[in-house]
This record gives structure tokens, C-alpha cells and sequence, in this order.
């Protein structure tokens, strides 16, 4: 039987090259399309050697159609979409607005145009928690109330939502399922790939494995002062591995038509919240390494306390989490040690 080629946008980035390795595994064909704006494509040896197959890579800008609309044409057949490539860091959204907005609308609606050229009937994307908010309570399902973004980045997010089902709801024939994240953290359990941020780290744990083997002198802690038990803020820290099976379940639910509604939403988390300095002593513990941090002044934009009901990923798409807190944390690590053998950093 011929393989199903699924084309993943932004496929080199950390949450797409894991993605990759899952569908690879499932049997997938796949196509990554990357401008490798914040990635490397030496992550394409990873993948390879994880599953034994290397993917097709294509190096293009999905804002630009004449190179997406050949792409289309070269890699024909396309099953289905899984769309991550975007600009993710909150804070720069807000210093570059129209960066934001350009890189992160264009780039889907140049797709959902294709996708009814090219017969490509489903797309899965890439959502965030942040769609939400500061939360009015903890855990959140799908029906809570939609807040107006603390960033560009987030407002880009809820857009490209609104997006997705205005151009459904036209008569468009493609289907969606929109997947919102919480927070990935760690790597795979080879130390192949994992998360490696060009300059600064945005993220908290690559800052805080780099603060451990001590690249960065420091980590900030923004903010002890917060109505949570230790005064830091608390998220829901999702393993990227269990993250990308999700969508690996998600494209097969879309391929297998066992959709609901033309577009579906579910939360990926994992029900339990976990604060800052919380998962600052996890990785205390499984590095062996008592890591430099301070407690500095809130930083602004950031919620206080967020974590997910994941009862309708559980439950309608068959997927849950999996993974510890402190498996996760050793993989973050034993990428970094990987990294510091290879003499990257």
C-alpha cells in the first residue's frame, strides 16, 4: 500500500522535527518545508538516524506562493498538512508586530489557498494556550472564553483560528483540526533532537540546562510574589514526544474521516500544573547540578497560573500524556550534555 505523504511546515523547529520522527515511525511519508529562520537543517542527521529514513526537505519561505505553489506541484499527492511554521517568541512580537503578522498570516493562508488546488484535504495546526489568556479558572477546557491576546504573537494565533474557520464555514472542502499547547518542554529520548534556540533562549528549560552546564551565568526567576503556593508562576509542562503523537493522531483522525466537525479544537496538556521554581528543583534533582537563579521582578505579559483539562484529547482523540515531569527533565538535560559532547554549546 502506498504511504500517505504528509507535508510539515516549519519540520526542522523543535516541535516539528520530533513530529517528523513520530510520523516517520508511523509509516508516513513526509515532506519539511523550512526557511530555517530559527532552525538548522543538520536536525534533518537526527531524524535520520532515529528512524532510518530521511525526510524530504525543501528550503522555502512559506510566504512566498510562487515557491510554495511549485513545491505543490513537485511533491504531488500531498495527504495532508501539518502547519507549524511560524515566529514564536512573545516578546519579540511585541519590539516586531508586523514581523509577527506577516510571517504568521500569510504563511497559513497562502496554504489553505493551495490545499483545494493541490486536492489536500485536511490541515492540523498549531495552537497555543495562550488563546485564552489569564484564565478566570484553572483547569481549562475548550469552551473557556477566548481573552484578548497579551501579544502580538498570541493575537496571531487566535487570528489564524478565526482563520481557519471563516474559510471553512465559505464552503472551502478541507477539514482542521486545531490543536492548542501548552508548554512543551524536553527532547527525544535519544538525544538526537531536542530544543536548541538560536542566541538567548525564549523558553525556560533550554535557559535552564544551559544555566546548568554553564553557558548562561544565571536564570532569572520572574516574580515570586504570585497567588500560587511557592510565589512562581505555574504552567503545564507537556513532553514534546507525547506532543508530537498527538499530532500523528490527529492527522490520521482527519486521512480516516472520523472527524466531528469540519474543524475540531482540542487542548494538549497535562491536566497538572507545575510552577517555575517547582520544576527548577526536578532538574536539580536528575542533573545532579545545583543550579544559579534569582528571583528578579515579574516580567510583563505573563500569566499567572495556567494548566489544561485534557479530558477531550483524552477522550474524542484517543491521545494522553505520558511521560514524567522527571523523565522529561533528564531528556532536556541528556540533549544538553549531547550538545556540549558535539562541542555546540
Amino acid at each position: 500500500m502506498k504511504k500517505k505523504k504528509i507535508l510539515v511546515t516549519g519540520g526542522t523547529g523543535y516541535i516539528g522535527s520530533h513530529t517528523v520522527v513520530e510520523l516517520q515511525n508511523a509509516g508516513y511519508e513526509v515532506v519539511i518545508v523550512d526557511n530555517l529562520s530559527n532552525s538548522n537543517a543538520d536536525v534533518l542527521e537526527g531524524i535520520t538516524k532515529i528512524t532510518g529514513t530521511r525526510p524530504f526537505f525543501e528550503k522555502i519561505d512559506c510566504n512566498d506562493l510562487t515557491a510554495l505553489t511549485a513545491l505543490f506541484k513537485k511533491h504531488r499527492h500531498i495527504d495532508g498538512i501539518i502547519h507549524f511554521a511560524a515566529s514564536k517568541a512573545v516578546g519579540e512580537s511585541v519590539q516586531k508586530p508586523l514581523l509577527y503578522y506577516r510571517n504568521n498570516l500569510v504563511s497559513l493562508m497562502n496554504l489553505l489557498e493551495l490545499m483545494p488546488q493541490f486536492d489536500v484535504s485536511g490541515i492540523v495546526f498549531s495552537s497555543s494556550c495562550t488563546v485564552y489568556g489569564e484564565p478566570d479558572e484553572n483547569p481549562i477546557d475548550e469552551n473557556a472564553p477566548i481573552k484578548p491576546a497579551t501579544s502580538p504573537y498570541g493575537n496571531t494565533k487566535q487570528i489564524n483560528e478565526e482563520i481557519i474557520r471563516d474559510y471553512v464555514h465559505s464552503g472551502a472542502p478541507i477539514k482542521s483540526i486545531i490543536l492548542r499547547y501548552f508548554n512543551p518542554i524536553g527532547a527525544h529520548s535519544s538525544a538526537e533532537i531536542g530544543e536548541l534556540p538560536i542566541g538567548v533562549p525564549q523558553n525556560l528549560v533550554p535557559y535552564i540546562t544551559q544555566t546548568g552546564i554553564k553557558v548562561r551565568k544565571q536564570l532569572s526567576v520572574f516574580g515570586d510574589d504570585y497567588d500560587t503556593p511557592d510565589g512562581s508562576c505555574i504552567r503545564d509542562f507537556i513532553n514534546v514526544v507525547d506532543l508530537a503523537k498527538a499530532h500523528v493522531i490527529a492527522v490520521e483522525r482527519m486521512l480516516k474521516n472520523k472527524t466531528e466537525e469540519a474543524v475540531e479544537i482540542f487542548n494538549l496538556g497535562t491536566g497538572v500544573g507545575v510552577s517555575v521554581l517547582e520544576l527548577i528543583h526536578v532538574f536539580e534533582k536528575v542533573s545532579g547540578e545545583k543550579l544559579n537563579y534569582k528571583i528578579v521582578g515579574r516580567r510583563e505579559g505573563d500569566i499567572e497560573k495556567i494548566w489544561a483539562n485534557p479530558d477531550k484529547a483524552n477522550n474524542v482523540l484517543g491521545w494522553k500524556a505520558e511521560e514524567s515531569i522527571e523523565d522529561t527533565m533528564e531528556s532536556a538535560w541528556k540533549w544538553q550534555l549531547k550538545l556540549r559532547e558535539k562541542g555546540i554549546m
